[in-house]
């Protein structure tokens, strides 16, 4: 009997324009994983990816908002499994991985595993997004903590409570920048495997563009720390209004202690207005943070309702 067997499993996989690269990474993937069922969701390609992903075996489906976030979040609330392989269409990732990825998941109880890039073609993995995906990393790791060292991997492994308790709100490929703080927020164990990394098949392109995504997911971290670290996020807004109300006060203040006029009224009441800002900032992120705690709360609850990942029982 073969490993997985009595496991199920779902190999999903967002498709934008990957006519080219789908049918070699259903192939892949259905040898790597004979027992898995394996999903292609188009996201309004222009191409015949679908047509090529139903030829080679795969069950198609269609989303038609744009971006990969939107597919992703298609995919969980459609699709129904013990175990979830996240993968890009694009037959970059290294199908061989997933089984030790799986078996790691299942043998920890974990909830996420993912696959960090490896790879020594500078085409395949070039300057510009690894030093984006490593300061964006860094980034997320001084606020929310420091678990991974890829955050925006596309090759991941879930567990089903993962994914039914992920909000996925994100649109394009800020999503898995909301998947690695989901999995810091809930403290979810997690773990990473290194996998091999590939350069894109001839004549297939990147949807990705590093200065606008990196904008994006910019936007998307300083989102997600007004909405789980509000304290942190207008504690720091507080902070700067106060240096500025201080610096514009103390020459007034000065003036004051040697003449006892205050002659810069106008200046007074701005420093005073931008110190009542600053206090109303922080009483915000005050308010904020009881509400995020609550919010986390609901999360981890939805969370904790389905049973961790394993490996089926022998039946005697």
């Amino acid at each position: 009997m073969r490993e997985f067997d009595k496991v199920n499993i779902a190999v999903i996989i967002p498709c934008h324009n990957e006519e080219i690269a789908i049918t070699a990474v259903v192939r892949d993937f259905r040898a790597a994983l004979p027992s898995a069922q394996i999903y292609v969701y188009d996201n309004n390609s222009t191409d015949r990816t679908a047509a090529v992903a139903a030829a080679a075996g795969a069950i198609v489906g269609f989303e038609p908002f744009p971006g990969k976030g939107n597919v992703m979040r298609r995919l969980f609330s459609d699709i129904d499994a013990d175990v979830y392989v996240l993968v890009d269409g694009d037959d970059t990732y290294d199908s061989a991985a997933a089984p030790g990825m799986i078996r790691l998941l299942l043998d920890g109880q974990l909830d996420m595993v993912s696959g960090v890039r490896v790879s020594a073609q500078k085409e395949a993995y070039r300057f510009g997004h690894r030093f984006g995906n490593a300061m964006l990393t860094r980034m997320v790791a001084t606020i929310f903590g420091k678990q991974f060292t890829d955050m925006l991997s596309g090759y991941r492994v879930f567990s089903r409570r993962f994914v039914k308790s992920f909000p996925a709100l994100a649109k394009g490929f800020e999503i898995e920048t909301e998947l690695t703080v989901h999995a810091l927020e809930l403290r979810m164990r997690t773990a990473e495997m290194p996998s091999p990394y590939k350069e894109r098949p001839e004549g297939s392109q990147s949807k990705l563009n590093t200065v606008r995504d990196g904008i994006r997911i910019l936007c998307t971290i300083a989102t997600l720390i007004k909405e789980e670290r509000p304290i942190w996020f207008f504690g720091v807004i507080a902070l700067a209004l106060a240096l500025l109300a201080l610096g514009l006060a103390v020459p007034v203040l000065a003036e004051y202690w040697h003449t006892g006029l205050v002659p810069r009224f106008p200046t007074a009441i701005l420093s005073a207005s931008i110190m009542l800002l600053a206090f109303l900032s922080l009483t915000c992120g005050l308010i904020l943070d009881s509400v995020a705690r609550s919010r986390q709360a609901l999360k981890r609850l939805a969370y904790l309702a389905i049973p961790a990942p394993r490996w089926p029982k022998a039946t005697p």
